[in-house]
């Protein structure tokens, strides 16, 4: 018969020993700290060109009349995919504000246009760093795959701590979330231009510049346009998680839904979230297929 002994010694060999167990969260925690106390008016300062670029986006979204959205959409959608298209998009639009979601609506396309603006500004750059740089893109790669893979409520931890409650740490939270693919996608592009296409423009006399902005970027600009899509729908995905601090939108009636139980209000909010994903990705896929360049 095995001893209590026993079982104890067998349980020492199976755990993982204390002696070889570390805490990164702890270093982790200090450094967001440390810049918290060594760099808060810089962030303080951030934070304000970030309040006053989103406030400014979302007065103009309130500001147009609604049937201007609608006219605007279902000219868009026509042009841009067909015109039962444009008429289907300008109609879930108009749902939305049946539901009687208007005015949260615009604030969640304010902060998914902030975040994917952000997003867009670095992303692209580091994109061409990347495809550029062999060396930038081996030290990106591994970033990359952690900012995709981590979970994305993690992210409003240190955005918290960082800007405190409120849209500001939303738009930071979702523009790390939703950043990946435009870099990725940005890089690739630049990377699959024809080598042929390149040696041609450089024996011509073309230097970097013109290289990139008249050979590569049109080139790889589909590529690019099937970036900022995905980085779009990313940013729209995060609505929802980023209304647990306090960021009013369709994400926060669907928190409320949750808490209260509400089926009709949690219906309404998340089919007004899938109409915006669906024109947005419908209206940028458009965009992506006519930024092709003949062949």
């Amino acid at each position: 018969m095995k001893t209590a002994a026993n079982f104890d010694a067998a349980g020492k060999m199976i755990d993982f020993p204390e002696f070889l167990q570390f805490k990164l969260g702890i270093y982790v925690d200090q450094f967001v700290k440390w810049l918290m106390n060594n760099f808060g008016g810089f962030f303080d300062a951030i934070s304000s060109g970030l309040l006053w670029f989103l406030l400014n986006i979302q007065a103009f979204l309130l500001w147009l009349p609604w049937w201007l959205l609608l006219v605007a959409v279902f000219i868009l959608g026509w042009k841009l995919k067909s015109f039962s298209s444009g008429l289907t998009y300008a109609f879930l639009i108009f749902l939305i504000g049946a539901f009687g979601l208007w005015d949260l609506m615009m604030s969640t396309l304010a902060i998914v246009l902030t975040s994917v603006v952000i997003s867009i500004l670095l992303g692209v750059p580091l994109g061409i760093l990347m495809a550029y740089y062999s060396n930038v893109e081996a030290g990106m790669k591994p970033l990359l795959d952690g900012m995709q893979t981590m979970p994305s409520f993690v992210y409003l931890i240190p955005a918290m701590m960082l800007f405190g409650m409120g849209k500001v740490p939303a738009v930071f939270a979702t523009t790390i979330y939703a950043i990946p693919p435009v870099i990725r996608l940005t890089n690739l592009g630049i990377r699959g231009v024809s080598s042929e296409m390149v040696e041609a423009a450089v024996s011509f006399g073309s230097s970097s510049w013109q290289l990139l902005t008249r050979i590569q970027i049109p080139q790889a600009l589909p590529t690019i346009m099937a970036g900022i899509n995905q980085t779009t729908m990313m940013a729209l995905a995060m609505v929802v998680i980023s209304s647990m601090i306090g960021v009013k939108g369709l994400g926060m009636e669907v928190l409320i839904a949750i808490n209260r139980i509400d089926i009709a209000r949690g219906f309404e909010a998340g089919f007004s979230i899938v109409i915006l994903a669906i024109i947005i990705d419908r209206l940028s896929q458009g965009i992506a297929d006519r930024s092709k360049v003949p062949e």
